[in-house]
């Protein structure tokens, strides 16, 4: 698979290098070859010249500090104690309590010359507690103060002193590690100083790395790893996250050209056709970006070429009727075209709307109909073993244009007539796999449409989706109202509670509906110990009924309720029969119910901030004014959670939250792990909104470098970032 050298010495598994038992622990963080040790950058340096503040500390976190010796004192009895009192040079004290062998003879003499009153010291361990003192247990350290480490019978710590030492002597600055209990830092560094020398060589061509103006890749390792200054440690660093970005904008723009070489079968948008007539029936004016994206659509399916484009849309946009219209110049055209949903509620919503605005445009064959009328399909998991016959009868024949489904139609039995578009909704639940197995039932390459109502911050966008052309529909449909939303913090203002369910009695004495949001089902799901237990669907509903909003109609939604029962829940409410609906997330995307006009969302703050927007969605959809109270109960502590909620309250723009929302997070919360096998990204952050554009723009010019197609060290990175690419990166839900 590798073509160079450098490639196969970093592809080495660390078994290799330091035994299964080691490996392991370096498993746990991620970390299963050579190439991802040296990639394994530490979180933050300390200088030997450096104090660590005490005031920082926190019992249970795993430290380095430097601090000097106060004092030492040996205490003897049948453990042999040795305490010593640390100050990082304010009046704040540490602890440390080391255990060591029973033993008299000179040992309080080499304790108290070793740990001596004055001296610095690296102490790495975790920080506990003892009589209300900050204190580090039996840690490991060394001293920086020219202090040797003798030879002494207790030789496991003598080995950690040593190699603790030959971090600390190799660099001015020390790199900390992210580390764990069983793998503390100074082994990584240490295991990281003895690949060092064994790398040799670039990963990128010498052209490459002058054009991309980062320094040759073993003297960007020698400054991460073994700095001299914050300075240099952030240039090595800078070539790394440089690397990742550049590898995956390489795979993305080799995936471009393969797609750009690939031939598809031309939909061109037919005059006087389903698509004309449903055009002329709409009860309402397309929005300015509906007919623009819709007109990019239809060019591009009208080409030889596949379409790959992905759609994002602010909550309410209208991307729905965007790709009815896509579909049916697809049927006017003579093909078939599929909708996939991500689960069967979603489906189910998208066959009832489609349906509801074809009307008879979407009953082909039968009599009476518009002469171009087509038949609409839906294929789920529920059927029963008759109605999935008939459908697949209907999709297999081309009677069915529009085909609308879930994972159901990805499976053998599906066969498509002539299947010219594939839209995927809500695209990051679905793997790349299971994409795959749905392009292969097209006789040519189907065009594709991707589809997400979480609006994608624009670095996540090129480094994702790199291979789609990205289109934004931002606008809203006319005539929809504005949505007021308030943060509650119900542990400031208790009372606020009871006003939220006046609020609902109020909304549904003028004729409204409302939406109550809970994180649970039942009462009796598992909680993390200390953790406030989530509120429950069942629970409240039972509550309110009883109690705030007793004599109104409820209803109740959530995940693990038969289908049918939900449907029956889901039918009443859109029909009106239902005041208030109390759910999970289940109702987060695609349910539309104009008259609702009210949604309180309990325990907010466990929600993240593009979840909350859908959730928010489902209001003011049509004429009335909406409220969405964001209710938790936040003591302070929770600062972060504070930021997500203020930040939803105060803006109802979704590309805005999107990109609040990533700086907030930690990439790790926005990127999941690598579906194909490929890891995700360790050190690029996806705020490097300018790193990324760069590399892109480097990746373009590479690929129509005539020297790229014979590189053997391009080939071998293309091939390394297609399978982390690959990945299904996006946070699921």
């Amino acid at each position: 698979m590798f073509h160079t050298p450098i490639y196969r010495d970093l592809s080495r598994s660390l078994r290799d290098v330091v035994g299964d038992k080691t490996a392991t622990q370096f498993a746990r963080l991620g970390v299963n070859t050579v190439d991802d040790l040296v990639r394994h950058v530490p979180r933050r340096y300390i200088a030997g010249s450096q104090m660590t503040s005490f005031e920082t500390l926190v019992p249970g976190e795993e430290v380095a500090v430097v601090a000097r010796v106060e004092r030492t004192d040996v205490k003897f009895g049948a453990r042999t104690r040795v305490e010593t009192i640390l100050s990082d040079g304010t009046n704040e004290k540490l602890r440390v309590t080391l255990f060591v062998p029973p033993k008299k003879d000179r040992i309080k003499d080499y304790w108290a010359g070793l740990l001596k009153p004055g001296v610095r010291g690296i102490f790495i361990g975790k920080v506990g507690e003892f009589n209300d003192q900050l204190q580090l247990t039996h840690p490991d350290f060394v001293i920086l103060d020219g202090a040797r480490i003798t030879a002494k019978k207790d030789s496991d710590r003598a080995q950690k002193q040593a190699a603790i030492q030959r971090v600390t002597q190799r660099a001015t600055m020390i790199g900390l590690y992210p580390a764990t209990g069983k793998l503390p830092t100074w082994v990584i560094a240490d295991t990281i100083s003895m690949v060092l020398p064994t790398i040799h060589g670039d990963t990128l061509p010498d052209w490459v790395v002058r054009e991309a103006q980062v320094p040759p890749l073993e003297e960007a390792l020698r400054e991460v790893h073994e700095p001299v200054s914050l300075d240099h440690a952030e240039r090595g660093i800078e070539r790394l996250r440089f690397d990742e970005a550049f590898g995956i904008q390489l795979a993305m723009a080799h995936r471009r050209a393969t797609l750009a070489s690939e031939t598809a079968t031309p939909r061109p948008r037919r005059a006087g056709g389903i698509l004309d007539a449903l055009d002329a029936r709409l009860p309402f004016e397309l929005t300015d970006g509906q007919k623009l994206i819709g007109d990019t659509i239809f060019e591009e399916l009208a080409g030889a070429q596949p379409m790959h484009r992905l759609l994002q849309g602010e909550v309410g946009s209208g991307k729905t009727v965007v790709a009815l219209r896509a579909m049916l110049a697809v049927v006017d055209a003579g093909g078939q075209a599929v909708l996939v949903a991500p689960t069967e509620v979603l489906a189910k919503q998208h066959y009832q709307s489609i349906t509801a605005m074809l009307g008879d445009l979407g009953q082909g064959g039968m009599l009476g109909t518009h002469p171009d009328a087509t038949s609409v399909a839906l294929l789920t998991g529920s059927l029963s073993t008759a109605e999935r016959r008939e459908a697949l009868n209907r999709i297999v024949t081309g009677e069915a244009g529009i085909v609308i489904g879930t994972h159901a139609l990805f499976s053998d039995p599906v066969e498509f007539f002539d299947l010219g578009l594939v839209i995927i909704d809500e695209q990051h639940r679905f793997g790349v796999d299971q994409r795959a197995a749905l392009n292969a039932k097209a006789a040519n390459k189907p065009h594709m449409l991707v589809m997400t109502a979480t609006p994608i911050p624009r670095s996540i966008a090129m480094t994702i989706f790199g291979d789609l052309t990205v289109s934004e529909l931002r606008d809203r449909p006319r005539g929809r109202a504005e949505v007021q939303t308030v943060f509650v913090n119900t542990y400031t203002h208790p009372a606020w509670v009871e006003r939220a369910w006046e609020r609902i009695r109020e909304e549904v004495a003028a004729g409204r509906q409302a939406f109550i949001v809970c994180p649970a089902i039942s009462p009796d799901e598992k909680t993390v110990e200390g953790e406030r237990r989530p509120t429950a669907v069942t629970e409240l509903a039972n509550r309110l009924a009883a109690g705030p909003l007793k004599g109104l109609n409820l209803g109740i939604v959530h995940g693990k309720q038969p289908s049918d029962e939900r449907d029956r829940e889901m039918a009443a409410f859109v029909a009106g029969k239902t005041d208030v609906l109390v759910a999970t997330t289940v109702i987060e995307v695609g349910v539309d119910v104009p008259n609702a006009s009210v949604m309180v969302v309990m325990d907010a703050d466990r929600f993240g901030i593009s979840q909350l927007h859908q959730l928010r969605g489902r209001i003011g959809r049509g004429a009335h004014p909406g409220l969405c109270l964001l209710m938790a109960p936040l003591t302070g502590e929770e600062p972060t959670a504070i930021q997500r909620l203020d930040a939803v309250a105060g803006s109802t723009d979704g590309f805005q939250l999107a990109e609040i929302d990533l700086a907030i997070r930690r990439e790790g919360d926005v990127l999941g792990a690598g579906q194909s096998g490929g890891s995700s990204l360790k050190i690029l952050r996806l705020a490097d909104v300018d790193l990324i554009e760069h590399a892109k723009g480097l990746a373009e010019r590479v690929m129509r470098d005539e020297r790229a197609g014979d590189d053997p060290l391009l080939a071998d990175l293309i091939a390394k970032a297609e399978r982390v690419a690959a990945g299904e990166w996006l946070e699921k839900g």
